[in-house]
């Protein structure tokens, strides 16, 4: 078996011998003497047990393993110059920027949590979070506008590759001294009869709570609608009435206000969150590297 030290030198040597056709000119383009050339040719055919050229008067020749030499190492010499391109940005201090596409529960309660140790250990990169609706998400991924993405599993995304990023339960949310307050466990028909604070309508969330309210023939009644988690919380924890939030973001904000917590049971409380991606392998380095260091923390992310 051949040892061999690349030197891309003298594969360039080489070449430029080749291009010539003599051993003289490929020196003076390679900037060195004759003779140096002469001796850098004699330890690449030592080294490979194999005569590369055949001299003649009028310069020099290819054999059959100088040919194939050759196209190696123009092979190689091209991959060196896009290794070089490649990691030019990160010599130069320059930032490569990726967007992450995410539902607001991922956005407030998880990505704080996992993306600060990223940045810290890798501080070229800067990431745009674009929050949107898991449906919207969905749809951007599908026509190519985005590369990833953080979905609830609320929603079809057969068309897309997904991988289990975090259970994302549902909790009802009550005041201390709701009637509901004593329960440990609720379906949602139990719930029905009480007045709802909920969050705008356009949010995928409500209108995923509000489906299962239909399947059940029946209506939620709010008696206030506002835009994030922390507010319907503060609302709550004051009396006016009762909501359906997700865990994490309850646990959180039951550390500012009082309120209950009450496990939802059903299908349909039990939801994760999803990173989704047209293909995964097909993706931008950064990309498949983030997505791999999203996957590889689930186990800080796991509800106690």
């Amino acid at each position: 078996m051949i040892r061999m030290r690349l030197d891309f030198f003298d594969l360039q040597l080489f070449i430029n011998i080749v291009d010539t056709g003599s051993l003289t000119k490929g020196a003076e383009r390679s900037s060195i003497s004759l003779q140096a050339a002469s001796e850098r040719i004699k330890k690449l055919e030592q080294q490979y047990a194999t005569s590369l050229f055949t001299r003649h008067a009028s310069g020099v020749k290819l054999t059959i393993a100088g040919q194939t030499f050759a196209e190696q190492a123009l092979r190689l010499i091209q991959q060196s110059k896009q290794l070089e391109q490649a990691m030019s940005p990160f010599a130069k201090g320059l930032s490569t920027q990726m967007t992450l596409w995410c539902n607001s529960s991922a956005q407030s309660e998880y990505l704080p949590l996992l993306l600060p140790q990223y940045l810290v250990e890798n501080p070229h990169i800067q990431i745009d979070l674009q929050e949107a609706e898991s449906n919207e998400i969905i749809q951007t991924l599908e026509k190519g506008n985005a590369k990833l993405g953080l979905i609830s599993s609320f929603f079809n995304a057969h068309q897309l590759q997904t991988l289990t990023f975090s259970d994302d339960p549902l909790v009802l949310i009550c005041p201390s001294n709701h009637e509901l307050s004593q329960r440990t466990q609720l379906r949602l028909v139990d719930t029905l009869n009480y007045a709802f604070v909920g969050l705008m309508q356009y949010h995928s969330l409500q209108q995923s709570i509000e489906n299962q309210a239909k399947l059940l023939n029946c209506a939620i009644q709010y008696r206030l609608r506002l835009p994030n988690f922390a507010a319907i919380a503060q609302v709550v924890a004051s009396g006016v009435g009762i909501a359906i939030m997700p865990k994490r973001a309850a646990m959180r904000l039951n550390q500012l206000y009082a309120f209950d917590q009450i496990e939802l049971v059903g299908e349909w409380a039990k939801r994760q969150l999803q990173l989704a991606a047209q293909n995964f392998d097909e993706l931008p380095t950064a990309y498949q590297h983030f997505a791999q260091f999203l996957i590889s923390q689930k186990s800080k992310l796991i509800l106690v």
